[in-house]
């Protein structure tokens, strides 16, 4: 059975009634829709934790998908996931991947900055504090770019860029 057809709470229920509307209503292709509706069960499939169907899905919604930035959030999402699990080096492949087809997606940055920054802890803690550094460094960057593109969000990251120095003061502007 479908993902869209087994919701049982009312909010999954009416986001999956939306999107079937939109589908059907949607001036696209038939393989533009499908992607959509593998991109939808997808993300309600993340939703409810069930993160290999989840992949399942977006894997085909990539293989439909034409348009580079419905890709770059299907990448994305995925990215998500394997961050999640542990899998820092295979989400920031995705976050990467994401940020090639649609340059302007700040949470991608985001996440590759958080990513960097937990392995800048991890070196720390090992001692290694070179690596940390330039882990941390690394981090810095992308969390510029993030908050370049959304001066508003990722406070904790412009503090953090403060407090270490890091930070430029055209950055917020």
């Amino acid at each position: 059975m479908p993902r869209s057809q087994r919701n049982d709470n009312f909010i999954d229920k009416s986001f999956t009634v939306m999107a079937d509307l939109i589908l059907k209503l949607m001036p696209a292709n038939k393989q533009a829709k499908e992607a959509f509706a593998y991109y939808r069960d997808g993300m309600s499939a993340q939703a409810d934790g069930e993160y290999a169907e989840a992949l399942e899905n977006y894997r085909e919604a990539l293989t439909l998908e034409e348009d580079p930035y419905d890709k770059s959030y299907i990448l994305y999402n995925m990215g998500l996931i394997h961050a999640s699990n542990g899998e820092h080096q295979q989400a920031l492949e995705l976050y990467h991947e994401a940020i090639e087809l649609n340059p302007r997606l700040p949470q991608a940055l985001n996440n590759i900055a958080v990513i960097y920054h937990y392995q800048g802890e991890q070196a720390k803690e090992a001692g290694n504090s070179d690596a940390a550094e330039a882990l941390f460094d690394k981090a810095a960057d992308y969390w510029k770019r993030a908050i370049r593109l959304a001066p508003n969000n990722y406070i904790e990251a412009q503090n953090w860029l403060k407090t270490t120095g890091r930070s430029e003061l055209d950055v917020y502007f």
